[in-house]
């Protein structure tokens, strides 16, 4: 079951949770992929997602083909509880220019969910996993792509972000950037 360990208002009014759990159970009307440049999701959070989704996003995935790194992609989210899937390709960690790639990859994801009219929104550690980006950095960068994002976007219909990570080791950098940024009064659970 997924867990709410961290949440905080922003003075836009959008909720920013961190969650420890697993995406592809977020109750939300997107999820996030952390995505390859050619679509095909056979392992990590992508993996996961087509295993627990369906085939049906491959094949969405197929016919959409090739994505930039920084870019994104959307599908439909087959069995998911999610109402679409965001693939955001996301960069790899000694590439160049990785902090702008990865900022990019997480401001075009919440521009399209906004643009789609979506109220809620849940993403992985884009980039953390077997692309090998530096997870506090990788959440660094994160955190600050959503402030921005929600201070320029005010009236947005997007009004829950949930960053949904589900290994401890990855989960652990992002809450210290939480309370870093914010303060302990936002921390909950046994995190």
């Amino acid at each position: 079951m997924n867990e709410v360990v961290y949440e905080h208002r922003l003075p836009s009014g959008h909720l920013l949770q961190l969650v420890h759990g697993d995406i592809t159970e977020e109750r939300v009307d997107a999820i996030v992929n952390a995505a390859n440049s050619y679509l095909k999701h056979s392992g990590g959070v992508a993996g996961a997602i087509v295993r627990k989704g369906g085939k049906v996003i491959q094949e969405e995935s197929d016919k959409i083909g090739y994505v930039p790194v920084g870019e994104v992609a959307m599908t439909t989210a087959g069995a998911l509880p999610a109402k679409a899937v965001i693939h955001a390709v996301g960069p790899q960690w000694g590439e160049g220019n990785e902090d702008e790639k990865l900022k990019s990859a997480v401001y075009k994801s919440l521009k399209m969910a906004d643009e789609k009219g979506f109220e809620s929104i849940a993403l992985p550690a884009i980039s953390a996993g077997i692309f090998g980006f530096p997870k506090d950095r990788c959440a660094a960068v994160i955190l600050q792509t959503i402030t921005e994002f929600c201070s320029e976007h005010k009236d947005s219909k997007l009004r829950i972000i949930r960053i949904t990570i589900i290994d401890e080791p990855t989960l652990r950098p992002f809450l210290n950037k939480f309370i870093e940024r914010f303060g302990e009064e936002g921390k909950s659970g046994v995190a």
